[in-house]
């Protein structure tokens, strides 16, 4: 009877502890729109906007220290992986230092060795495109 007792009791007030504690996951939305532009004459993008550069433009963005302060904007690397080698315009940079905001759209940061590259590049380096988002590579700047 007190074995009952006890878990008629139990039963509900942990039913109760276990409703206060769910936690529904937020979702995100844009909260409006916003019209991208052309950067000056001999700045980069804050964005890899696809008005700016079509899938067949072999560029990418790099990590913030590779990217050097903006320094490597508008210049070309060359990207070695695969067995194969492409020249490719840097473009952008992949934020290594901020994130997790709504100015990056809850993105965290992208890690200090990043090469985000287009579908160009992947294509040039003739990696399948079942495969393409990763790969070990090794990169130079050109003369």
């Amino acid at each position: 009877m007190k074995k009952q007792v006890i878990c008629s009791t139990v039963f509900p007030l942990l039913c109760i502890l276990l409703l206060f504690l769910s936690v529904e996951a937020q979702t995100c939305s844009p909260s409006g729109k916003i019209k991208g532009k052309t950067p000056p004459p001999g700045q980069c993008n804050q964005e890899n906007d696809s008005d700016l550069h079509s899938d067949d433009d072999p560029v990418v963005a790099l990590s913030t220290g590779w990217y050097n302060n903006g320094k490597r904007c508008l210049n070309y690397i060359n990207i070695h992986g695969n067995g194969k080698s492409v020249r490719a315009k840097v473009v952008d940079e992949c934020d290594s230092t901020m994130g997790c905001d709504s100015d990056h759209d809850y993105q965290p940061p992208c890690p200090n060795n990043i090469v985000d590259a287009s579908k160009a590049v992947w294509k040039a380096l003739g990696v399948p495109e079942s495969d393409w988002g990763g790969m070990d590579i090794y990169w130079s700047d050109t003369d």
